[in-house]
């Protein structure tokens, strides 16, 4: 009879713990007497950098959550901008799209999209990097919650391009000119763009020198890609010399790039 009664009762306690625990697991989230929001990421940077010429803008999600109950209903995220961190300027520098919770979601984000030709700066006289700053504030439905640190977030933009972290033997930072002329930023897009055209015609190669060079050749062992020259020749430098040795193009590329070095760019094969 003790038998009995012993496994009744740990049958009825099973179900509870689960319960309990299934509680505990999912309070964060489902707390119906709570709804909290806060930034999940902490830093917030993007450049144009090597992206196309072509590309103006970019919207940019700056992501966050809630602690508390999901909802069918879309919920729109509160936030304000903080003038005396901020120094991008509304309108012209960036505009920012509806910020919302979707239905069915504890995750959101706040959209802001910002404009390339309005950002200052070139690789002679330095860029301007700009600022964002927003503050999660409270509402009739959410909160700001955890610390101050979950509540504020600085998002940085800017149009740079800088020389790539090539080095050689001697670990100093080297352009390889031999096979690109002079040091300029549209070289190098124009040279991400022709490598990121490889994927379509040779993936395996393509992912194999993303591997070894990184996704924009960020990390060339002193600039020289020798373990792929073949690849570069063909799908690259000869792109890039027929480019910019078009005299269509040339007036395209002043519009944009005043101080660019015509007439420098190596033939790839010349020497062959």
């Amino acid at each position: 009879m003790k038998k009995i009664i012993r496994y009744t009762i740990t049958a009825l306690m099973m179900p509870l713990t689960i319960f309990l625990a299934s509680c505990e697991e999912n309070y964060l989230t489902f707390d119906t007497a709570y709804c909290g929001i806060y930034f999940t990421k902490d830093t917030l940077n993007y450049s144009f950098g090597v992206t196309p010429v072509e590309v103006t803008t970019y919207t940019y999600n700056i992501p966050v959550a809630i602690m508390g109950t999901t909802s069918k209903e879309k919920r729109t995220i509160p936030y304000e901008i903080l003038p005396d961190s901020t120094t991008a300027t509304e309108g012209v520098h960036y505009t920012i799209g509806e910020a919302v919770i979707m239905p069915d979601s504890i995750k959101g984000f706040i959209p802001v999209t910002v404009y390339r030709n309005e950002l200052k700066g070139n690789h002679i006289d330095g860029y301007t990097r700009y600022k964002l700053c927003l503050q999660l504030v409270e509402n009739t439905i959410f909160t700001p919650t955890l610390d101050s640190l979950h509540q504020v977030r600085v998002f940085r933009f800017d149009n740079s391009v800088d020389q790539p972290e090539w080095y050689n033997a001697h670990g100093e930072k080297h352009w390889q000119e031999k096979d690109l002329g002079k040091w300029h930023p549209y070289k190098l897009i124009k040279m991400v763009e022709y490598f990121h055209a490889i994927e379509a015609i040779l993936p395996e190669t393509y992912k194999k020198m993303v591997d070894l060079y990184g996704e924009n050749l960020e990390h060339i062992p002193d600039g020289d890609p020798y373990q792929f020259r073949t690849i570069f020749i063909k799908h690259i430098y000869s792109p890039m010399y027929e480019f910019f040795n078009d005299p269509d193009n040339y007036e395209e590329i002043k519009s944009q790039f005043p101080d660019f070095p015509f007439g420098d760019f190596p033939d790839p094969y010349a020497g062959a």
